[in-house]
């Protein structure tokens, strides 16, 4: 689990402290440790701890003065104690002891487990975060759909650059979902009216009898219950900006008059003969082929020239599948910046929505991961853990057969002398070499854009695979080191490892 900061280690006993570190080692998480008449000097000297591992200190009086010595020095530290699970089974711990506990950040049975232990770090990451690193004014969603370093994406942006500063009229075109009032907005936000309103309205969703007054107002009396004089959206946009979604569903008649509009820039009220005055830049949207609306007699061609002098279109999410782990991470900031809770994913979870259509774009990736949250508050999502229509069907779990062979011949030295655990249908070595870098799966080994933390990604992608062989296997080690084509002893050693055999836990002496 790499992350940015480092784990403080503070326990009395050096030989436990050394099997902490090695533990945390192994899921890549930087640890620093001491004991508790130094971990003052550790903590100040380091910028980079973002959580404290609090286990035995020599007594209650030595560790009730380290947890008051961390938080005066840095209230906001989560600390993390580590308890000893047999005595907290017995009801064996005194009452400063179960004091330090309430008041810590949280706790952890010892001995520690993978699982436990990955939740509660990242659980105290997303804590400190949202502590040292507050969100700014700016609505996080404001941003979410322009996240990506795809070729598309970076077009749009650059598109983007070259026409928000200015007035002209911005016709922006893509599928639902994919989003184009985001861009609206942003073009809004970046140009010299941001100090002005942003006034949408959906003229798909307004009924065409009423969308004339929705826009440009109405007089008192104009029409039955018309009992007051209204605003338009017009007005209420007067020196910012009027974004007009859907414009492909407004009727013909609401079109010649939005024509005039654009061409004279001016309007009259329903019920009124005084020409107001229109400072407005317009910035419509659709999901419709307006061409093939224009062929059909459905949409003026005057207004589609009139609102197409600048347009953008934005590229569906399928088309932009490197984008989506970015995606993942910042759906998943802005829901921890709204307190609304946090789940983290697994590469091979990730890996699955990728291979996803998205017919529903962002808008659907963005309930999802919602959904995942009230699941999974807090958890680590797995590909297991996804509704059915996100796994991959087919093909796509051979890329991890081939990954995990690899970690699997080249981080583990055979048993030479384990007798009976012969390699799986008489693969030969040369055979296994050549299945490991398959052409099929080598190309299907896409390498992000940004990077990738190899060892995290290979180590998950391990775990959820061999946990998937057992899962087959009915729980039969020997059936599953089968499947996974490796010797009995070494799966059973990497059970341990992954805490996966039931009832096995890492041992801390």
């Amino acid at each position: 689990m790499a992350t940015e900061t480092s784990v403080l280690i503070v326990e009395e006993d050096n030989q436990k402290r050394q099997v902490y570190r090695g533990i945390l080692d192994l899921i890549d998480q930087e640890a620093r440790i001491t004991d508790c008449r130094h971990w003052k000097e550790t903590l100040t000297q380091s910028n980079t701890i973002g959580m404290v591992l609090l286990g035995e200190c020599g007594g209650d009086e030595a560790l009730k003065k380290v947890y008051s010595g961390i938080k005066e020095l840095d209230a906001n530290l989560p600390i993390i104690r580590m308890v000893d699970k047999a005595k907290r089974v017995a009801k064996q711990q005194s009452d400063v002891e179960r004091e330090v506990q309430e008041q810590c950040f949280s706790s952890i049975d010892l001995p520690l487990k993978y699982m436990a232990l990955t939740d509660i770090l990242h659980q105290a990451t997303v804590y400190r975060s949202g502590q040292v690193n507050p969100r700014d004014g700016r609505s996080a969603e404001l941003f979410r759909s322009l996240v990506g370093n795809s070729r598309s994406v970076r077009r749009v942006r650059e598109m983007m650059g070259q026409v928000a500063d200015s007035d002209a009229t911005v016709l922006i075109l893509g599928e639902s979902g994919t989003g184009k009032e985001v861009v609206a907005r942003n073009l809004h936000y970046n140009s010299s009216r941001r100090n002005r309103l942003f006034v949408p309205v959906n003229c798909g969703a307004i009924p065409a009898d009423l969308l004339e007054s929705e826009l440009f107002g109405h007089e008192k009396g104009a029409f039955t219950g018309a009992i007051n004089t209204r605003q338009g959206r017009f007005e209420m946009a007067d020196g910012g900006t009027l974004f007009l979604d859907e414009i492909g569903d407004m009727s013909l008649h609401m079109q010649v008059k939005l024509l005039r509009v654009l061409q004279e820039r001016t309007f009259e009220r329903v019920g009124s003969n005084k020409s107001m005055h229109a400072d407005v830049r317009i910035i419509a949207a659709t999901h419709r082929n307006l061409e093939e609306l224009i062929r059909d007699g459905k949409f003026r061609e005057d207004l589609y020239y009139r609102l197409n002098v600048f347009p953008i279109e934005m590229p569906p999410l399928r088309e932009r599948i490197d984008d989506i782990p970015l995606l993942v991470n910042e759906l998943i900031t802005r829901m921890e910046a709204e307190k609304r809770g946090s789940v983290r994913l697994t590469p091979a979870a990730v890996m699955a929505l990728c291979q996803y259509r998205w017919p529903g774009n962002v808008r659907e990736l963005a309930n999802l991961i919602e959904r995942m949250v009230i699941m999974f508050p807090y958890g680590v999502v797995d590909i297991n853990d996804l509704p059915d229509k996100f796994r991959p069907k087919g093909k796509p779990i051979m890329l991890g057969d081939g990954l995990l062979k690899l970690v699997s011949e080249t981080e583990v030295e055979l048993d030479e002398n384990d007798d009976g655990d012969e390699l799986a249908d008489g693969m030969e070595s040369d055979d296994m070499v050549e299945r490991m870098f398959d052409p099929a799966l080598v190309a299907a080994s896409r390498l992000p854009r940004d990077g990738i933390d190899l060892k995290e990604h290979l180590s998950s992608l391990e775990y959820n695979l061999i946990k998937q062989a057992l899962d087959d296997a009915g729980g039969i080690v020997a059936h599953a080191a089968k499947r996974l084509r490796m010797r009995r002893t070494t799966l059973v050693e990497k059970l341990r490892k992954y805490g996966l055999q039931r009832g096995l836990e890492l041992p801390v002496n």
